[in-house]
Order: structure tokens, then sequence, then C-alpha cells
């Protein structure tokens, strides 16, 4: 994962974009996930638990989980209780856990901090687990952020912007595209700070004309004829 992603500095968005120009699935977590340390990043594969009231089911996942994987909690989006504090937290840490996404809260913010674990979660509650709910059959194989299913066949990336989740099988295809996205803005980019606006980098004139004879011709379409990256 690291040599795949080695000195390419991606973005959930520009892997979204890569999703969408290959036409696969775009899998966006759910809205309001945030890391307790504003301007962090992790990729990594999957590796999910669904709690269901007791800490068990994520020390049987850290255990299983390979360094530089990503956990994942599945607590159905719950705000009135947290799921994990410092303890799991720090386990995960300690074993090697690239970063923790949870769809829920968690409590013990300051220890978290100290220990210098990177959390993704809906924010913080200081009630621990409510109630022991019936633990799934599924809990080690498949965790839920919001309408998106994750196994450990998933590769997650989680930034400031979110999360995005990626099937490994296609994950070469992603990052390689995504690189190419990030290029070509980042010289749509250089050129807009020089003074070259975007109006004129898309020929937005030649746009409007064409869209006036046809009105079936898109902005996608004439992006697309000379290689714009704005959308895809």
């Amino acid at each position: 994962m690291n040599s795949l992603l080695g000195g390419f500095e991606w973005t959930t968005p520009f892997i979204v974009d890569a999703c969408a120009q290959l036409s696969l699935p775009v899998r966006v977590g759910p809205f309001g996930l945030r890391c307790n340390v504003p301007g962090s990043k992790v990729a990594g594969p999957a590796r999910p638990a669904r709690h269901a009231g007791s800490v068990d089911v994520f020390l049987e996942a850290i255990a299983t989980a390979k360094k530089g994987d990503v956990l994942v909690i599945d607590n159905g989006g719950r705000h009135d209780e947290g799921c994990i504090g410092d303890l799991v937290v720090g386990e995960a840490f300690m074993s090697g856990i690239a970063g923790i996404v949870c769809w829920g809260t968690h409590r013990d913010t300051a220890a978290i901090l100290a220990i210098g674990a990177r959390v993704w979660s809906l924010g913080t509650c200081p009630n621990g687990p409510l109630e022991l709910r019936r633990r799934p059959e599924t809990a080690l194989a498949a965790a839920t952020l919001g309408s998106v299913t994750v196994t450990p066949d998933d590769v997650v990336f989680v930034d400031d912007d979110g999360v995005v989740v990626v099937a490994s099988a296609h994950l070469t295809r992603v990052v390689d595209a995504a690189k190419d996205i990030a290029s070509r803005e980042g010289a749509q980019a250089e050129r807009l700070m020089k003074g070259e606006l975007l109006r004129s980098q898309f020929e937005l004139h030649a746009y409007v004309t064409k869209r006036q004879a046809d009105s079936s011709y898109t902005f996608r379409d004439h992006l697309k004829s000379f290689g714009g990256a704005i959308e895809i």
C-alpha cells in the first residue's frame, strides 16, 4: 500500500474523482466524520468490527490486523455512547493500526490525543456502552459506514474531507487515475495563480458557442476534449 501511494499527495476528492472517471462505484462514508487531529490523513486495508456493547470485538479485530490496517468500527451512527476510549485506541495504536474510523462517537479525548492516535468519529460522548446487544455473526467480516459496507477486501482513504472506500481489486487503477487527475489539477492551479483564469484555460467562450448550437453538448464533453480535470 505504501509503495503504491509513495510520493503521491492523495486526497479523498482525488480518489472519488478517479472512481467516477473509471465508472467504479463511488463509496463515500457518512457526513460528519472528523479526526481528533485536524489535517490528518490515513490510507490502508480495512479491518472491520461491528460493535455490540463490548470491547471484545475490537480486541479480536486488532489481533488479526496487520500493521498499516485501518480499524473500521460500526456503531450504527449512535451519538449516545462513546463506544471506544483510550484503552482500545491505545491497543490499536501500539499494534500498528494506522487509524480508526468510527461510525459513532468516542470518549477519553485528551488521553487519545496524548497517545498520538488518529480517530475519525462523529464526535465525543462521555458515556461508555449503554447495553450489551447480540453480536452478529458477521461482526468481524463487515462494518457499515452510513450506506457503505466495508469488508477486509476494501481499502479505506480518510482525511479532512471524509472517508472513501475502494475495493482492493481496483486499487492500482484508482490510484493511477487519481495521480493523473492530481497532476492535471496541479498544473491548472499553477496557471491560475499566474493569472490565467479558468475561463481562459477551459475556453469557456468556445464551449458556450458550441452549446448554443448543440444543446446536448455538456461542459464535461468540452473538458474531455482537451483533458480538463475539474469535472470528470
